[in-house]
């Protein structure tokens, strides 16, 4: 008995009618604004939700490494006694003061860098002043229990670094100011400027939509109102206008296109990883953090002993480390 199949009565898919897509509406300058806006907006939700990613796997590696990272930064800020001590000795080379002054700098440095224990008494009386006026500020939270270095920065001539803070100030002042986008919309969609009594209630409730985005500061809403309604397709202020704009979203778009990689690849992309990646790596961490509090230990004893302090400075000198 044969069985019909009406799945076989449908045209292949490559025989089927394709369609163009349709274009979108408005100038040339209007659907590179609209599709600005769009782009920035993407970036934004997907650095909210690596952000949002990265906050949750915060909160469970400190749930669970938690300890283990204390117990690293306890050791580590005893270790500064034996070596501060050791600098009022005279059994140490003027070398060797210098090679001490620099595990007690380096030590302060890892602390700092690596759990945010900002110990600012150690760096004043021991950095250089030029360091400490560049020092930072105390940080508000631990970071990963990993060590990390800044990329060296290029360096931009004088008029590279004007024309970037002339950027900047301009992008500002169209995306931190809501009135005058407002000010915009409201030239062109004031109801009472237009005589058409249909056109004139369009306006009305168009103008609702605006004030209400104006009173919310609501940036985004004002940019996709005026890139739907802005002035005439003819009219050159409008047209220059929505051109300003596009180009200072995207140079927005340069701005969280960097911070999405600062925080996919930077110090904090430990938080970035999920599942069982996450999870291998939150445990390489624990290893980590129990050699190195085993280490630390095991230095705590030979630091305060002028002979074990010295085989530890040679032992280090050998290895080509200036810190623990």
């Amino acid at each position: 008995m044969n069985l019909h199949n009406p799945a076989t009565d449908l045209p292949a898919a490559n025989s089927l009618p394709t369609h163009a897509p349709a274009e979108a509406p408005g100038t040339p300058a209007q659907q590179a604004f609209r599709q600005a806006v769009l782009d920035v907006e993407n970036l934004r939700e997907r650095l909210r939700e690596l952000e949002s990613g990265q906050a949750d796997a915060r909160r469970r590696y400190w749930q669970q490494v938690g300890p283990l990272a204390q117990a690293v930064v306890a050791a580590r800020r005893q270790l500064f006694a034996p070596l501060e001590e050791a600098l009022l000795l005279p059994w140490f080379s003027r070398a060797e003061h210098r090679q001490i002054t620099e595990l007690i700098l380096h030590n302060a440095h890892s602390l700092r860098d690596r759990f945010g224990e900002y110990v600012a008494d150690i760096l004043q009386r021991h950095a250089p002043p030029a360091a400490q006026a560049a020092a930072p500020a105390a940080s508000s939270g631990p970071d990963p229990a990993q060590p990390h270095e800044a990329a060296p920065a290029k360096r931009k001539t004088k008029k590279q670094q004007a024309q970037e803070a002339a950027a900047r100030q301009e992008q500002q002042q169209l995306l931190g100011n809501t009135k005058t986008l407002y000010r915009q919309l409201a030239r062109a969609n004031h109801p009472d400027l237009e005589r058409d009594p249909a056109l004139a209630q369009e306006k009305t409730a168009r103008m609702q939509q605006i004030t209400r985005a104006y009173e919310a500061n609501d940036l985004y809403m004002l940019l996709q109102l005026l890139s739907e309604h802005a002035p005439g397709s003819t009219d050159n202020e409008s047209e220059d206008l929505l051109a300003r704009y596009t180009q200072a979203l995207r140079r927005q778009q340069d701005e969280l296109k960097q911070r999405l990689n600062e925080l996919k690849y930077g110090p904090t992309s430990t938080f970035a990883a999920t599942g069982k990646k996450q999870e291998a790596e939150l445990r390489q961490i624990k290893r980590g953090l129990r050699a190195e509090a085993d280490y630390l230990g095991h230095l705590a004893a030979l630091l305060p002993e002028p002979e074990g302090l010295r085989d530890v400075l040679r032992q280090l000198s050998a290895a080509g480390q200036e810190g623990i």
